[in-house]
């Protein structure tokens, strides 16, 4: 690069000595000529200057707003869903929350209990709003959030994993103003640079089991569930709760009480909710996978009606095929057993019950004298099967 522009130079010196070494000559010519030679000599070194400057522009540096906007990277925004470049070919394997309908009205449910959770709470209106829900990945998320702030780990007991919820500062100085009397119409005082004290911590505590509280209310139609507080954190670092690079559902919600409040962020680990995942794939409340009442009853009925082939077995014995091709009519064979054995009464290969054989009438018959085998099923479901054709067939 830099022996090109030494050349380039050394062309355009060479090109004005020889202009001036023509406009000094004898018999040069005329000042019109001189005057487009001179034209001619500036237009190339224009040219050059342009090449020049095309050439440093090739070098110019971007700067870190460029590059995270050429990448579609944004740490103060990672979890918006409209990411673009390498973070959305990223996020692509991502589980979208949209797979998982339950979800969104569980979190429905529970800002409406949370709106009245607080409002007993803190005695002031509150208005409570489901900003958005999304997926993130842990390490980005916690690389994200704005500090100050508090950060709770609490404990999902039923589906032994953990949680996270982070409450910025901005709510924090609300509660603590609202809770401990402060004036309607002022704003919360902030003192930022210092960290909170054990009070504030206390009062922002009882916020989280209000809020948690409502949580399992929300949750207990679809999967009964304690969450427990585990501790609190100041510094992300130690509220790692799982792997950075694993996904997360990311609840982001609005408090405003009259010109003071904040967000509340709930992250719930996909590794938390896996043991109820089949039920937050459901489209509505109350939905069954696999299993259809009204079709179990009437297969239970059919089943009760059905008709079974039943054998009596006397005596089994196992001979060999050379006395087997030996007999003839006439001959007798022995049974070696008592004259009040009993019979054993088969279904197929399954023994159902043993009994004694006798007569009634001109038939041989069987009198039951053992109890039918204990089915590895219950017969519950087919008395209730009955009992409700019985209702249906009653006038």
């Amino acid at each position: 690069m830099a022996n090109d522009k030494i050349n380039e130079d050394a062309l355009a010196a060479e090109w004005g000595q020889a202009l001036e070494a023509e406009g000094n000559a004898p018999g040069a010519a005329p000042d019109v000529e001189a005057g487009a030679d001179t034209a001619a000599a500036d237009a190339l070194l224009d040219e050059n200057q342009f090449m020049q400057s095309a050439k440093a522009g090739t070098e110019r540096i971007l700067t870190q707003e460029e590059i995270d906007g050429l990448l579609g990277f944004s740490l103060a925004d990672v979890a918006l869903a409209d990411n673009s470049g390498i973070r959305a070919i990223i996020d692509s394997a991502m589980v979208s929350y949209e797979r998982l309908p339950m979800l969104e009205i569980v979190f429905d449910r529970l800002v409406r209990l949370l709106t009245t959770s607080l409002r007993n709470f803190t005695s002031d209106t509150v208005e409570v709003s489901l900003d958005r829900i999304t997926s993130v990945r842990f390490g980005d998320y916690l690389n994200s959030i704005p500090l100050p702030a508090i950060l709770a780990v609490f404990k999902a007991e039923e589906w032994e994993n953990f949680g996270l919820i982070t409450v910025n500062s901005s709510l924090i100085y609300s509660i603590i103003d609202v809770l401990l009397g402060g004036r309607r119409g002022s704003g919360a005082i902030r003192v930022e640079g210092r960290p909170y004290t054990t009070i504030e911590a206390n009062l922002v505590k009882r916020m989280l089991e209000v809020v948690l509280a409502d949580a399992e209310l929300a949750f207990k139609p679809l999967s009964p569930v304690k969450f427990n507080i585990d501790r609190l954190e100041t510094n992300p670092r130690f509220a790692a709760i799982t792997r950075p690079a694993n996904a997360a559902i990311l609840v982001r919600l609005r408090i405003d009480m009259e010109d003071r409040g904040g967000t509340a962020e709930l992250l719930l680990p996909y590794a938390t909710i896996e043991p109820i995942r089949g039920v937050l794939l459901q489209m509505f409340m109350g939905e069954k996978f696999g299993r259809d009442p009204i079709w179990e009853g009437h297969l239970a009925t059919e089943i009760g009606h059905a008709e079974m082939a039943v054998d009596a077995v006397l005596f089994e014995a196992k001979l060999p095929l050379r006395q087997m091709m030996q007999l003839q009519v006439g001959d007798t064979l022995p049974l070696e057993i008592k004259p009040d054995a009993l019979v054993s009464v088969r279904c197929g290969d399954v023994t159902l019950t043993e009994g004694r054989m006798g007569r009634v009438g001109d038939r041989v018959s069987v009198r039951v004298s053992k109890p039918l085998r204990k089915p590895k099923m219950t017969l519950a479901m087919f008395e209730n099967a009955e009992e409700s054709r019985h209702r249906v067939e009653a006038p």
